[in-house]
């Protein structure tokens, strides 16, 4: 088994499902998971200042990053930037059942690779107490995680007419 497929497995309660895709295409949901990322290194940065106290908003920042998706109604419309990267990343899940074209899998692929990357520096970031290792950390993961948002769009578009997903446009 792939080191991917090990982690879409570890984090399957995130997969998106007939069920639950329509939570996760909230703009709102969406928006607000942007946060997740510095509220968790805050909360573990705060070890230096409260020491083992620092479990207590480790665990409140752990917590809205498990809850988050679980928060919101189902979008309301899937006609904004958010809701379309939501409905590209299921089409991009489904490459076993749907082909997609090769451009977007790459890119994809290489964009799921920088933001790895940027999280591996936030958790040396946090362990070291760098800062400005930090910040560079959260830079790569947005922007990555962003730019990856974005092709799920242009994967959105370019799948959206396929009978299986003209369901989820509305």
């Amino acid at each position: 088994m792939s080191f991917l497929k090990k982690i879409r497995r570890l984090f399957s309660i995130y997969s998106l499902t007939e069920d639950n895709w329509k939570k996760h295409a909230n703009p709102w949901c969406v928006l607000t998971r942007y946060a997740s990322l510095p509220l968790i290194m805050l909360a573990f940065w705060s070890r230096i200042w409260i020491d083992w106290w620092a479990v207590i908003p480790i665990l409140i920042a752990l917590g809205w990053t498990v809850l988050n998706p679980w928060l919101f109604k189902d979008a309301v419309s899937t006609n904004n930037w958010a809701s379309k990267s939501v409905i590209g990343e299921l089409i991009l899940q489904n490459t076993d059942r749907i082909n997609i074209p090769d451009q977007h899998k790459n890119f994809a692929r290489i964009l799921k690779n920088i933001f790895m990357l940027g999280l591996m520096l936030s958790i040396i970031a946090i362990s070291i107490l760098d800062i400005w290792m930090a910040v560079l950390s959260v830079l790569v993961v947005y922007a990555s995680r962003s730019w990856f948002m974005d092709r799920m769009v242009w994967l959105y578009e370019d799948m959206k007419n396929i009978p299986e997903y003209e369901k989820m446009v509305y």
